[in-house]
């Protein structure tokens, strides 16, 4: 399997087709296998490249509590290791927040950026905020990380017809590294790219669901 070295940490990679490159950063608690149908959808015009950042994935986690800075860190090394720069680069939800800090901390490495169900802010603001940080993260230590899965995936796949879509989600979300998880979870919490927003200097499109609940909180401060 192929891995890129970032600071001594193993970072797992895969890369398909030829063209622009284009990378897709996953979201918490997920890796680079959940882009595999975008993935197969790019491949036939550009230089796909899908990575789990540290502690996800076939990863390894490092040592000591990361950081969003450190996932945008270890991405734009990747990046220029791979001779993939500059990037067209995709973010979802955790990833999104990769991909905003990456552009604004090294917008030359972006072709452009794409951000998908997550916010430029995610301190805690309110009593909302303070108790959607702390739900989730006693829930993930009282009940642990298969029940925590049973859970998500029933809210994310709601119809008879996606139980295989529940199956994965599971098989998936309980090889997670409790302790990277964690340490993810506080990073998320302490973070914050709203005054530097100025500094994305490249092409940027926001997407959002409908119903997100982090998109959702950070419109109603």
């Amino acid at each position: 399997m192929p891995y890129c070295v970032v600071d001594d940490t193993r970072l797992y990679y895969t890369e398909w087709g030829a063209g622009e490159p284009l990378l897709l950063i996953h979201g918490l608690g997920s890796s680079s296998r959940d882009w595999a149908a975008q993935a197969d959808h790019f491949d036939t015009h550009y230089r796909v490249l899908r990575g789990d950042l540290r502690g996800h994935g076939r990863s390894e986690r490092g040592n000591g509590p990361c950081s969003i800075a450190q996932f945008a860190r270890d991405v734009a090394v990747f990046l220029r290791k791979r001779d993939a720069v500059p990037a067209h680069v995709v973010g979802l939800s955790m990833g999104g927040m990769v991909a905003f800090e990456l552009a604004a901390g090294a917008p030359q490495i972006l072709r452009s950026l794409v951000v998908v169900n997550s916010v430029a802010d995610m301190r805690l603001h309110t009593w909302h905020d303070v108790w959607f940080y702390a739900s989730r993260r006693a829930t993930v230590q009282l009940l642990g990380m298969r029940r925590v899965g049973q859970l998500l995936a029933g809210q994310s796949f709601v119809t008879p017809d996606q139980e295989d879509l529940r199956k994965t989600f599971v098989w998936r979300w309980v090889r997670n590294d409790k302790q990277a998880y964690l340490w993810s979870v506080d990073a998320i919490m302490q973070w914050s790219v709203a005054d530097r927003l100025e500094n994305i200097d490249v092409p940027t499109l926001l997407v959002s669901s409908a119903f997100h609940e982090v998109v959702d909180a950070f419109l109603t401060r």
